[in-house]
């Protein structure tokens, strides 16, 4: 018997439910920062863009150390994945919960389960994983924790029968029997008493949430006498160790410069065997690393000397190579080109890395670490096209790069089809709405417009009303800027995948036209001042545009090509009316997010850490022109 228990726990919940927060109640208390140290907030999220969006993108653990309170006075060792609560981060959420033995599903007391809180539960439930509801946030002054209970044990038995497994969907119903746990994770608190609407939990800490963890979740099914099994579930990389793989030991003992049998695919999925050399072994302290000797079954460890070792890959015994089942991520459902910047101010964006091949090895880098995502060649050799769950894991990866320094041309994301029993078939997302009731009709409206189709509403009673759609997820792409707009900032959307279904016909991407320069120049007041009523615009007087580049959203439904450079004639004929005060609209600066929702079919992304721009693909008036006119006669050809 070892001299340290283990139980490994994943927390999952929808974004902004509070995970984070709880874990660094749990790390604090747990001695695991130094007493001279400084304690950050959500020391999970290390990330800039996780600090910034505040959310958790990447799956994370750390490993929380309690003394003596194992069996026998043994020490526990509680190793807890922070998952993110996106579904468009889903491979993460996959990859983390095949780490586990079981999963804390933290419930805001307010808002109760919502969208990403299902995915996330639907993929543990199939994993026959025990769950403990956790309703966090009970000191919130609009909590409601009977009924976000109840919500969340009803969405428990709603999934559990969806299950094709039978042997899941029983061990899903006998989750109903286990203690729900009430907290406030800024508090530090935690009880199984509810503690009523409003109030702290009566608990002077967290304490029962540990015990509730050790009483409730199984000891990791861990045989130390057996041959090695180590499953490769996440990668890192260091300057000093090279590449780094996180493995949870499901069999035996791993010890540094230990002889492996390393278990790997290639990519037509065929199995290698090759033996290779743990040069370095390292376990997981509160939120950092430190070298060890030995790793024992049940524990969650890093390993470094394996250069080429992938997500899935197994660790066995050299003398009796058993590969555990690999890791499998949902199907992609939207895709974009990513490409070198081809505009005519490329490299003038303030970015070191312009070509073609740093753009591959960057991609390829990023396949190594994100088990979501696919690159795939495109008909030019300086594009690829890059797949993922969905628009905003695609726009956080874009986002990565720009601020490495890379310039890119980002094109408009599309939709992954299939072709099923010979017709084309697109995916689908249910798309939960939660806002004000004055703002039913335009969002129905909106909804229609994109082929949304409205499966029930709820109203709560308090001048919100919860609605239910399907809609491609085409519709999706650009709908949360005017969703906003709409709602004046205060409607919440959430979606999750519906799988595929028949492609659901033309849907119009926006209601307004762009403003296109017709020629290379700087920008001046007197030409903005002249075009002022004409639309929205995207720049300011000084900056520099070329032919081609969008400059503004135009009021009407059609593209328009102005002259943004022009300037104003000067005569010395004196004015019998002096020139007037004229002020300049603010420009609307678009942000990242912002320009690859704007994007037209026929427009593309321009991508610097300086600057982003929305640009036409064929810059030329002329060449559009002839570009529009062929495929009107190739559309009338494929009528007749």
């Amino acid at each position: 018997m070892s001299l340290t228990e283990f139980r490994n726990v994943a927390i999952v919940a929808h974004v902004d439910h509070g995970k984070t927060t709880l874990v660094d109640a749990m790390l604090l208390q747990s001695g695991a920062f130094d007493s001279h140290g400084e304690v950050q907030e959500r020391v999970m999220d290390s990330g800039d863009l996780e600090k910034e969006k505040g959310i958790t993108i990447l799956a994370k653990n750390t490993a929380i150390r309690r003394k003596g309170a194992g069996k026998d006075g043994q020490d526990l060792i509680i190793n807890v994945i922070d998952t993110p609560g996106h579904a468009d981060f889903g491979g993460e959420v996959e990859r983390a919960l095949s780490m586990v033995d079981g999963v804390v599903l933290l419930v805001d007391a307010s808002e109760g389960p919502l969208p990403q809180t299902r995915f996330v539960l639907g993929k543990a439930l199939a994993s026959k994983l025990p769950v403990i509801i956790c309703v966090n946030k009970t000191d919130r002054p609009d909590a409601r924790i009977d009924e976000v209970v109840e919500e969340a044990q009803d969405l428990l038995l709603e999934l559990a029968s969806t299950l094709e497994d039978e042997e899941a969907a029983l061990a899903a119903e006998k989750l109903l029997d286990l203690p729900v746990l009430y907290s406030s994770g800024r508090e530090g608190k935690a009880s199984t008493e509810n503690p009523g609407n409003g109030n702290v939990p009566d608990s002077p800490d967290l304490q029962p949430l540990f015990d509730v963890l050790y009483d409730t979740l199984p000891e990791p099914s861990a045989e130390l006498d057996a041959p090695l099994q180590a499953h490769v579930t996440n990668l890192d990389s260091s300057s000093f160790l090279g590449r780094i793989g996180l493995v949870r030991v499901h069999a035996g003992k791993l010890r540094k410069g230990q002889q492996v049998a390393w278990i790997h695919y290639d990519e037509e999925g065929n199995q290698h065997v090759k033996t290779a050399k743990i040069a370095e072994l390292l376990r997981t302290v509160g939120v950092t690393r430190v070298p060890a000797d030995e790793i024992i079954a049940g524990d969650i460890a890093a390993i470094s000397g394996i250069d080429n070792v992938m997500i899935g890959d197994t660790l066995a015994d050299p003398e009796n190579p058993q590969a555990l089942p690999r890791i499998t991520v949902d199907e992609p459902a939207i895709s974009m080109t990513i490409g070198v910047n081809t505009s005519p101010m490329a490299g003038k964006g303030g970015g070191d890395k312009l070509t073609a091949r740093m753009v591959k090895a960057r991609l390829d880098q990023e396949l190594i670490g994100n088990v979501s995502i696919r690159v795939l060649p495109t008909e030019r050799p300086d594009a690829w096209e890059v797949q993922g769950r969905g628009e905003m894991a695609l726009s956080v990866l874009v986002e990565t790069m720009r601020r490495e320094g890379f310039e890119l041309t980002v094109g408009k994301p599309q939709v992954v089809t299939r072709t099923i029993d010979g017709t084309v078939h697109e995916p689908f997302e249910h798309l939960i709405i939660d806002t004000p009731e004055e703002h039913l009709g335009a969002i129905t409206q909106l909804m229609a417009a994109r082929k949304g189709r409205m499966e029930g509403m709820d109203n709560t009673g308090s001048g919100w009303i919860r609605m239910n759609f399907v809609v491609p997820a085409r519709g999706l792409i650009g709908f949360r800027t005017v969703f906003m707009t709409e709602t004046r900032g205060t409607g919440i959307a959430n979606s999750y995948s519906a799988g595929y279904q028949p492609w659901a016909g033309e849907i119009k991407d926006r209601a307004t036209g762009s403003l296109v320069a017709d020629r290379t120049g700087q920008i001046t007041a007197y030409a903005l001042i002249q075009l002022a009523d004409r639309g929205n615009f995207f720049v300011e007087p000084g900056m520099e545009a070329y032919e081609g580049m969008v400059v503004g959203a135009n009021n009407r439904d059609e593209d328009m090509d102005i002259n943004i450079t022009k300037e104003k004639k000067l005569t010395n004929m004196r004015s019998a009316t002096a020139d007037a005060t004229v002020t300049l609209a603010k420009a609307h600066v678009l942000t990242l997010d912002e320009a690859m929702e704007f994007c037209g079919q026929d427009e593309c992304v321009e991508v610097t850490p300086d600057v982003v721009r929305v640009r036409k693909v064929i810059l030329n008036a002329t060449d559009r022109a002839r570009a529009r006119s062929r495929e009107k006669q190739r559309n009338q050809a494929a009528q007749s």
